[in-house]
């Protein structure tokens, strides 16, 4: 069983940047990997990246891919999402999520509240 809890969300104008945090609970988090979801009003849940346990593979959704940055600091059970350049069109909640496997889905196994990040146009 894994706790997360999202950080670091709230409004921003658009070219802005935020970095959301995420941290989790329990002694193997780098057993982990961890992504990044979003779902916007009206629209079904997407992926938006991911990380592996060790840190060295990350994904990428095409629509933040050169924006977004994924990154993770597994002495402190915390991955990040570096966004810069936001949209109005990234307006969503954001959710963490862990699972055993990496993905660029939304299949993963834990899942934090998440957070709300509004980008004004």
């Amino acid at each position: 069983q894994v706790q997360l809890v999202e950080s670091g969300g709230g409004l921003v104008q658009a070219g802005g940047s935020l970095r959301l945090s995420c941290a989790a609970s329990g002694r193997t988090f780098s057993s982990y990997a961890m992504g990044w979801l979003r779902q916007a009003p009206g629209k079904e849940r997407e992926f938006v990246a991911a990380i592996s346990g060790s840190g060295g593979r990350t994904f990428y959704a095409a629509s933040v891919k050169g924006r977004f940055t994924i990154s993770r600091d597994n002495a402190k059970n915390t991955v990040y999402l570096q966004m810069n350049s936001l949209k109005p069109e990234d307006t969503a909640v954001y959710y963490c999520a862990a699972g055993w496997v990496v993905r660029t889905t939304t299949s993963y196994d834990w899942w934090g509240q998440g957070t709300q990040v509004t980008v004004s146009s």
